[in-house]
């Protein structure tokens, strides 16, 4: 009786024990499932995290390179931007120095039209061949053949030339230019009388040029305009081998220039300027 009742109580223990055993051993196998499932679903993001870090760098090192490419364009523009601003500023100078040689040659070329205009009026009043007018570069120039202003050797005013000179002189009281006239010979030396009196060709011609500006100041033109200047025989217009040539040579111009133009070098004609003048008159005298 004792000895089944012994069995008895071990057996629930057993069962009891096993039952614990298998709950132990479900319990372990569950875990361990789950761990490897977590550490796989671990292992995979690592993996994308890895592969999202390297697309990233990548991206960076990119980015890194535009940026280096967008700093060395903008370097570029900013050196760009300086050369146009300083091509603009030339420009800007050009355009006003252009802006002002036009104004001054729009303002030079209405007064020569004024001045070509009355001169037109003032030789339709006279004789043909007695005065030429002639509109230069920066002026005008009157030319007066010598026959009607001197007989020849002499340095006194003809009363045809008078006449003619006086009607110029009324011309120019209204104006403000400068007034040089410029004496001319042929290249005939002086004979031994007018030699005697003159010396050369030189003294003549500023003698003759002298002559127009006295008549020029009595008739109340400012003196401080006037200018005698002497080229003899050294800036012809015409050959010296003809009689014809000779005579236009033989000659007295009248060259009117703005106050504020430059002061001529030389006359305006066909040959080569002298290299000495003799000058005289009631302004300065001035050398070709």
């Amino acid at each position: 009786m004792k000895r089944w009742s012994t069995r008895l109580r071990r057996r629930p223990e057993r069962t009891a024990l096993a039952v614990a055993f298998g709950l132990l051993f479900a319990t372990g196998c569950v875990t361990r499932s789950t761990h490897n499932q977590v550490v796989g679903a671990l292992e995979t993001e690592v993996a994308r995290l890895e592969g999202r870090v390297r697309d990233l760098e990548r991206s960076n090192q990119a980015l890194d390179a535009e940026r280096v490419a967008l700093v060395d364009e903008m370097e570029d523009l900013r050196q760009e931007r300086e050369v146009l601003s300083v091509d603009v500023a030339k420009l800007a100078k050009t355009k006003e120095l252009l802006s002002e040689h036009l104004r001054e040659r729009e303002s030079q070329v209405e007064e020569l039209s004024k001045l070509k205009a009355t001169y037109r009026g003032l030789g339709d009043d006279l004789e043909s061949g007695q005065i030429q007018i002639e509109q230069l570069r920066e002026g005008i120039r009157l030319n007066l053949a010598q026959d009607i202003l001197f007989r020849s050797g002499s340095s006194k005013l003809e009363g045809t030339g008078v006449a003619v000179l006086r009607k110029v002189a009324g011309q120019l009281r209204g104006m403000t230019h400068t007034v040089e006239v410029q004496g001319h010979t042929d290249d005939v030396p002086l004979s031994a009388a007018l030699a005697a009196r003159y010396g050369t060709n030189w003294e003549l011609a500023a003698a003759r040029a002298a002559s127009v500006v006295r008549l020029f100041e009595e008739e109340k033109i400012d003196p401080q305009r006037l200018t005698a200047v002497s080229y003899g025989e050294f800036a012809p217009i015409a050959s010296n081998d003809t009689p014809e040539g000779r005579a236009r040579n033989r000659r007295i111009d009248i060259r009117l220039m703005p106050l504020d133009a430059p002061v001529p070098g030389a006359p305006e004609a066909d040959s080569q300027a002298p290299a000495d003048g003799v000058g005289a008159g009631g302004g300065s005298a001035a050398s070709p």
